[in-house]
């Protein structure tokens, strides 16, 4: 491991809309942010195509285009963005240590973490695939269920989160097929009485996706089997979701944060501080909720300021 110590009055570990957003306002307040970008630079919105419902832009944008504008901000008011990530942290005492790539070590006065979460996928190929080419499978209803208006979809799931999306979706589409792996549901009875009597909402229990249909650019169908009958069908659909959970980026922090039962930092109520003073969280890697770009990037502002007032308060 390299003896190199860097000293740094504000890190920010991951970029995205929460991690931009930080650095954009702990750099107009002279508190010369670094930003290490992470494994996936943009977070998840470099793999959203549209992205139609952040205020400003009228006529949409592409996921990587606003990170990319957001990135450029950032650095406009003098914001250090580095490629990297977080590999270890030491935040038993102050200066907060965090290590990069494990080789580079540097104490901060605050650290902002925006790590955010990962979208859990059955992993098929053909589900990786319509992914990639943005032609038909999502884990976000709310984000792109406008996209399948009077259009038939699928969904995965058999949680709250599910329900909830299925809800959603059945509001927007001309019919929605649920597909629940098991013989129940891991929902809340109310979630599930909820989409149980909703009128388009097909359930099918004990099935699994066996392929996710299509010509190669967009979905067609997707390919489904019962496990009791392990009889095989297609059912026509345009989208394909998956609503099987999220993974909080947040392992690093284990030995030191407080995190809930998935993964998820708890933060103060109403504030954007961790249990560990000089430590701040914005954006998914807290917000199990959600989940959206202009929160992600409400919080992140919440971070740089509650950072700035701590560093105050030192002074």
């Amino acid at each position: 491991m390299s003896n190199e110590i860097e000293k740094v009055k504000c890190l920010i570990i991951g970029s995205g809309p929460a991690g931009y957003t930080a650095a954009i306002y702990a750099a107009r307040a002279n508190m010369n942010p670094v930003l290490y970008q992470g494994t996936q630079p943009g977070g998840q919105l470099t793999t959203t195509n549209e992205v139609e419902n952040f205020p400003g832009y009228p006529e949409g944008i592409t996921g990587p285009e606003m990170m990319v504008q957001l990135q450029s901000q950032a650095q406009r008011f003098g914001t250090d963005v580095r490629d990297g990530w977080a590999t270890k942290v030491d935040f038993s005492s102050e200066p907060h240590k965090v290590w990069i790539n494990d080789t580079k070590e540097i104490h901060a006065d605050t650290v902002i973490i925006s790590t955010g979460a990962t979208a859990k996928y059955l992993g098929l190929d053909s589900e990786q695939h319509y992914l990639k080419t943005g032609g038909g499978v999502s884990a976000c209803a709310v984000c792109d269920g406008f996209f399948y208006r009077n259009q038939e979809v699928v969904i995965v799931g058999a949680g709250d989160s599910a329900c909830e999306e299925a809800h959603y979706l059945s509001k927007l589409c001309k019919k929605v097929t649920m597909l629940v792996r098991t013989d129940k549901f891991r929902a809340s009875k109310i979630m599930a009485e909820r989409v149980k009597n909703t009128e388009n909402i097909e359930i099918l229990m004990n099935t699994s996706t066996v392929e996710v249909l299509g010509d190669g650019q967009v979905v067609t169908s997707v390919k489904v089997k019962n496990s009791i009958t392990n009889e095989e069908h297609e059912i026509p659909a345009t989208g394909f979701f998956v609503a099987i959970g999220h993974k909080p980026n947040t392992d690093i922090f284990a030995d030191y944060l407080t995190l809930d039962e998935t993964g998820y930092i708890v933060n103060v109520p109403g504030t954007s501080k961790t249990n560990v003073p000089g430590v701040f969280v914005g954006g998914d890697a807290a917000d199990h909720v959600y989940r959206q770009a202009i929160t992600a990037a409400g919080t992140g502002c919440m971070a740089a300021l509650d950072a700035e007032r701590y560093l105050a308060s030192k002074d």
